[in-house]
């Protein structure tokens, strides 16, 4: 199947709901960790495995579908749906086991579809837009951002409400996000198949500067972004025992996650006017001077700490747009779907480091202090960015 260009406006918001509705699946799990705890007998410390489990399994699956050139050999459209199915059915299933070592072993599976997902819809927003892709990627990956989030949303609608659900909600959601790829949404106007399979296309897209550059400029935003997610309930809490507050933490994580979604979008305008470069280069300065002074975090009064919570939480996810944009702009067009993907791949291998490094952090330093480490990633991201020039 194929479309002109004249599709793309009606094409966009398709694309941005459907990638909404499948990364739903991506929390899933951590949204109901008590009642998983009591119905699997899990530990106190299971929600770091269990939130590694389904990033190891996006890692994997990254790494094949890269390796094998998936989504550009085949239909992204198709990979898109057949992926969002059956991380659906995966996701579903857990309703249905007893074992805790079953638990993490398809928490994984659900973890690798959704490298047939996320990357693969920016591979097709890629395909609808030979200008103008900054602006997509902001909507796609605000999309990203809500759908990761919306499994605590419909948690937080009640306190009694049985585990099961959620995982019947976001299965369904994630149905109807891929039916809704393949029948509406058509292999892009721009889209060049890769005519056979080439291993060497992960590594090969390396050599192009511009693309090496842009995909540093990455890793380094993904070492803060994912460990700061992570964290941000713990960052509540610490604020609430240090100064005696009581602020909601599962609401006030959900809108400090969230928040980066309208961040995504608004960079993706302003990416239209001053260029992805310019645009995830500000953002990365400005969610590395956060992590810089987060050490001042805890003695500020309520309203000055969420609002410094909200910006960092806007900051440290709108640069992710751009870079992608710039990582999809600078491969080889017949290699895309491939850059993408293994790029994703390392950049969530990165994550699997920041967090344990924090943990670490934690356990032996003031835990006020180490959130400050955070900024190595946007440091390193900018210089190998460079100075951005004043057009693309």
């Amino acid at each position: 199947m194929t479309t002109d260009a004249s599709g793309t406006k009606r094409i966009l918001p398709l694309i941005v709901f459907a990638q909404f509705a499948c990364t739903s699946l991506w929390f899933a799990g951590n949204a109901v960790l008590p009642e998983l705890q009591q119905a699997f007998s899990l530990s106190a410390s299971s929600l770091g495995n269990l939130t590694s489990s389904v990033q190891l399994g996006f890692i994997i699956g990254t790494l094949i579908f890269a390796l094998l050139s998936i989504s550009d050999r085949f239909s992204p459209s198709k990979v898109f749906f057949v992926c969002a199915i059956a991380g659906a059915i995966i996701n579903f299933s857990i309703t249905l086991i007893s074992s805790s070592v079953l638990l993490f072993f398809l928490r994984g599976m659900v973890g690798f579809f959704l490298a047939g997902i996320y990357p693969v819809g920016m591979k097709i927003s890629s395909d609808y837009h030979e200008r103008g892709l900054g602006k997509a990627l902001g909507y796609l990956v605000g999309a990203l951002v809500i759908g990761t989030a919306f499994p605590h949303f419909i948690r937080m609608l009640s306190t009694t409400l049985n585990w099961h659900i959620v995982m019947y909600a976001t299965s369904t959601i994630a149905m109807c996000g891929g039916v809704l790829i393949y029948f509406l949404v058509p292999d892009g106007p721009f889209r060049k198949q890769g005519s056979k399979l080439e291993l060497s296309a992960c590594f090969t897209v390396f050599k192009v500067k511009k693309f090496r550059a842009a995909a540093l400029g990455y890793f380094g935003h993904m070492w803060e972004l994912y460990t700061l997610w992570a964290f941000i309930p713990f960052l509540i809490i610490r604020y609430n025992h240090l100064n005696e507050e009581h602020l909601n933490v599962s609401l006030w994580s959900f809108l400090i996650i969230a928040s980066g979604a309208v961040a995504c979008v608004l960079g993706g305008y302003w990416a239209n006017k001053k260029g992805s470069t310019k645009t995830a280069f500000v953002a990365l300065t400005l969610s590395g001077l956060c992590c810089a002074l987060s050490v001042s975090l805890f003695q500020a009064p309520p309203f000055l700490f969420l609002i410094f919570m909200i910006i960092w939480g806007m900051a440290v996810v709108a640069d992710s747009p751009q870079f992608s944009t710039l990582i999809a702009k600078y491969a080889p067009a017949q290699a895309r779907g491939t850059a993408l993907t293994i790029v994703n791949s390392i950049g969530f291998a990165i994550t699997i480091l920041s967090l344990q490094f924090m943990t670490i952090m934690i356990e032996h330093f003031n835990p006020s202090m180490v959130f400050v480490s955070l900024a190595i990633g946007p440091l390193l991201g900018l210089i190998a960015l460079g100075r951005p020039n004043s057009t693309e």
